[in-house]
């Protein structure tokens, strides 16, 4: 059972669901090696040698998602249950960023998805912030000031950003599947007819891709001329990859890998790609890594299965959001870097 199974249930039956209130169990300096590399394919070792080991940094969270990587040593990442946005810093120590993270939400059962998802840097220095109860990105100063950056497509509500990604000539993609929503696609609060992917450039939004069930990881190819998209639907699990055109639209989607048939928790979720084009997303049973051309190579599997992950330190580091845990793995080959 995946962890979002899990907490539907839990809240349906009345049993226990992570409390907003819960805080974190910190690992600290002494970092504590778990999980472990499945290997399918020799040409894993060269992107993560057998040598390469997990970290798990801390635990004891709700749900966390959404890491991101600041220049000087520390990383944010998301609670989505817990509603709230954590640093943590190279000393170990976890700071509480933003509560609520998400927005508020009073009559949301205890385990809800209302809180914070995605984040990237912007070129002003901000970070946009996905909020799934406030159904919106919003942007976040270096002073922890949050405002509306983006709420609304052809003057209807978002159902719940999710993830987000800047192109390099500073249009932003991001997918807004309906998880803030209590109800989902049968929320009566829900406006858009569709779970879509969007672009945000020069002012002006545009739905690019509407026929996903349940849009979520969001990632270019090194060149721009892929973008990848996960759909985190139980029926349907799978990585799509599309062409992008010269405006910035999007054509022949086509599946990159599909995983509807795996039985282990986990849905294909975020996803970044490394400087060679190698694909690595969060799905069933640990972080998937693919080469660009869709083959499996091998899994990593922290131990609890992740959401999402991001490069940080040096570049060569992946770290890992899953379920009530942070995760780094060092490895050889550079994340492909973001724009700012």
């Amino acid at each position: 059972m995946d962890r979002r199974t899990y907490l539907v249930m839990a809240v349906l039956l009345g049993g226990c669901a992570p409390n907003a209130a819960e805080r974190p169990v910190v690992e600290g300096k002494a970092v504590t090696a778990v999980g472990s590399v499945s290997r399918l394919d020799p040409g894993l070792d060269a992107i993560v040698p057998a040598s390469a080991q997990i970290d798990k940094l801390a635990g004891g969270f709700g749900f966390t998602e959404g890491p991101l990587w600041f220049p000087d040593g520390h990383l944010w990442f998301s609670d989505v249950t817990g509603n709230v946005v954590r640093e943590w810093g190279n000393d170990g120590k976890i700071t509480e960023i933003l509560r609520p993270g998400g927005g508020e939400n009073r009559a949301a059962p205890a385990g809800s998805f209302i809180g914070p998802n995605g984040m990237v840097h912007d070129k002003d220095g901000t970070v946009l912030l996905c909020q799934h109860s406030n159904r919106q990105i919003a942007r976040v100063t270096k002073e922890h000031q949050v405002s509306t950056f983006l709420d609304k497509f052809e003057g209807k509500r978002f159902n719940s950003p999710n993830d987000l990604v800047f192109k390099s000539d500073g249009s932003l993609y991001f997918t807004d599947p309906p998880y803030g929503l209590l109800k989902q696609d049968e929320d009566p609060a829900k406006e858009l007819r569709f779970n879509g992917v969007f672009r945000y450039s020069n002012g002006k939004t545009q739905a690019i891709i509407k026929d996903l069930t349940r849009p979520n990881g969001i990632a270019f190819s090194p060149d721009e001329k892929i973008l990848y998209i996960s759909n985190s639907d139980e029926k349907r699990k799978v990585w799509m990859a599309y062409d992008v055109r010269p405006d910035g639209t999007v054509a022949n989607g086509r599946v990159f890998a599909d995983v509807t048939s795996e039985k282990d928790p986990g849905l294909p979720d975020g996803m970044k790609v490394d400087s060679q084009g190698n694909v690595y997303g969060t799905g069933p049973g640990g972080v998937w890594v693919f080469s660009p051309a869709g083959k499996h190579l091998g899994t990593i599997k922290p131990g609890e299965t992740p959401a999402n992950c991001n490069w940080g330190g040096d570049g060569k580091s992946l770290y890992i959001t899953a379920e009530t845990g942070l995760y780094r793995i060092k490895l050889p080959v550079a994340g492909e870097k973001a724009p700012y």
